[in-house]
């Protein structure tokens, strides 16, 4: 694992031009007109505001950190030029690690406020990774954030910030109707727009003094593919964000290429906020979506590769091709995640197809996924999650995915919090050909999900003595490897 993540990190940069080239750097200018090193754009917004055409290149500079997003456009590359660590997107605009930015709130229980607005923030990462926030996450009932664990309580944060670096975030300026799920009530709005105040308890002092590093994990995409055709990002770090690092999404999107990237701590901000929901997740407990993935199309799509990339700390999915079809007709065909070191999201590859509103014509077909090393799913940040029994190295869920041409081979499963693998369908020859996978995980853990659910779930497969037993004669896997830990080896 170290190797491979040695070889991603240091991959050399291969972009082919094949029109203009386009170059931005920390030093540069955006009155200029981006076309030499020397004359280099600035900014990330210079980047998404200009006219570009297929087959043009952006390079960044290697070494620089750029902030904010990018948004792409049809058959553009962006990749990195230069010596030295591969370019970085992060997402909010600024380190927190100053004095100057926070002020004490409440010094009895050690809260601080950072001094500015700031979008709905799925946490805080400390000295690039060494730790990271808890968020609190209150429920709302019409008129006031109240607790999720007992809603006839008003939230207070004084009370629940219980823990050194824990966080809240606070936004109730605008509300609406809509996402209420059922209920006549309004609920607070969380989008890119709803800028906050966030509040952080450090039982040390002054965050901006106590840490040399704080990163912000807020409500962005870093790139957004959108539903541009032919897009290649390569060789470019993306890491802090509340939302996707990459995200696409249309009617179908063709020709998307992520390699030789870098990708981590991603997630946490709020998808959906529905107020209260007594019966979901398990009673008693306000009903909140969180973003988010580390490479996602949402939709149709065709020739959608995922190569060579370092994966890591994602609170949901690493890589991920999904969609309800509300009715219409999708297909996603020709996808391949292949020599990825993905570890400690809470999926390493998610997918689904979830045929709803009289849709009987969507299909994947030809998929692939090859030469992963997929470790500790479930053991990474995410699992602050509420729904904590669902992580899986591969993670298909329990719809219909129809699909053709599906398999799965080569890859290593490096241990789970819950299952390896979910892979089910409605019918069975729809269900991924497995072959030559590598199985390490703690000994009577669960191996996993795997067949056909038209009349009911598939039971449940136990990592056992006789996991390759099972490996054969369920997944009919042929040539898997199985190691077993003893139980109680760490997941680190």
């Amino acid at each position: 694992c170290e190797k491979r993540k040695r070889e991603i990190l240091g991959a050399g940069d291969e972009l082919s031009t094949q029109n203009k080239v386009y170059y931005v750097s920390n030093s540069g200018d955006d009155a200029n007109d981006g076309t030499s090193c020397s004359r280099a754009w600035r900014t990330l917004k210079r980047v998404s505001e200009a006219t570009l055409c297929y087959g043009d290149s952006v390079l960044f500079c290697r070494g620089d950190i750029f902030r904010g997003q990018v948004v792409t456009r049809p058959g553009v590359s962006y990749g990195a030029y230069g010596e030295g660590e591969k370019p970085a997107i992060y997402g909010w605009d600024e380190d927190l690690a100053s004095p100057s930015l926070w002020e004490e709130y409440d010094s009895e229980h050690h809260i601080w406020r950072y001094t500015k607005p700031i979008l709905d923030c799925g946490t805080l990462v400390f000295r690039g990774g060494e730790c990271c926030s808890t968020k609190l996450i209150p429920s709302y009932d019409g008129t006031r954030f109240v607790c999720r664990d007992d809603e006839s309580r008003a939230f207070d944060m004084r009370e629940q910030m219980v823990r050194d670096l824990d966080i809240y975030w606070h936004f109730d300026s605008t509300t609406t109707r809509v996402a209420s799920r059922g209920q006549d009530f309004p609920i607070p709005v969380v989008d890119g727009n709803s800028f906050g105040e966030l509040y952080l308890r450090s039982d040390r002092g002054n965050p901006g003094e106590v840490f040399d590093s704080i990163e912000a994990l807020v409500k962005r995409v870093l790139i957004e593919i959108r539903d541009n055709n032919d897009v290649h990002i390569d060789n470019l770090c993306l890491k802090y964000t509340g939302n996707h690092a990459i995200a696409a999404g249309g009617g179908c999107v063709s020709g998307l290429k992520v390699t030789n990237c870098e990708i981590g701590w991603i997630g946490g901000s709020i998808q959906h906020y529905y107020g209260t929901d007594p019966n979901y997740p398990e009673g008693n407990r306000g009903s909140v979506t969180r973003f988010g993935n580390g490479v996602e199309i949402y939709g149709g799509c065709d020739n959608y590769e995922v190569s060579n990339c370092y994966i890591y700390q994602i609170y949901d999915a690493g890589i991920t091709h999904q969609i309800t079809t509300g009715g219409k007709k999708y297909v996603l065909k020709n996808v391949l995640y292949r020599d990825n070191v993905i570890e400690r999201c809470v999926y390493s590859i998610e997918y689904f197809l979830e045929m709803n509103c009289g849709d009987t014509e969507s299909y994947m077909q030809n998929i692939e996924m090859c030469g992963n090393l997929m470790r500790e799913s479930g053991y990474g940040w995410g699992q602050q999650r509420h729904n904590k029994h669902t992580p899986a190295h591969i993670k298909g869920w329990s719809y219909e995915n129809r699909a053709f041409d599906f398999k799965i081979h080569g890859n290593i499963l490096d241990r789970a919090a819950y299952r390896m693998i979910h892979l089910v369908a409605k019918e069975a020859a729809s269900c991924p050909k497995m072959y030559e996978n590598t199985y390490i995980q703690h000994e009577n853990g669960a191996l996993g999900l795997y067949g056909s659910n038209a009349e009911s779930e598939p039971r449940e497969l136990a990592f056992d003595l006789f996991a390759d037993k099972t490996a054969e004669q369920v997944l009919g896997e042929i040539g898997a490897k199985m190691y077993i830990l003893p139980c109680g080896t760490s997941g680190k």
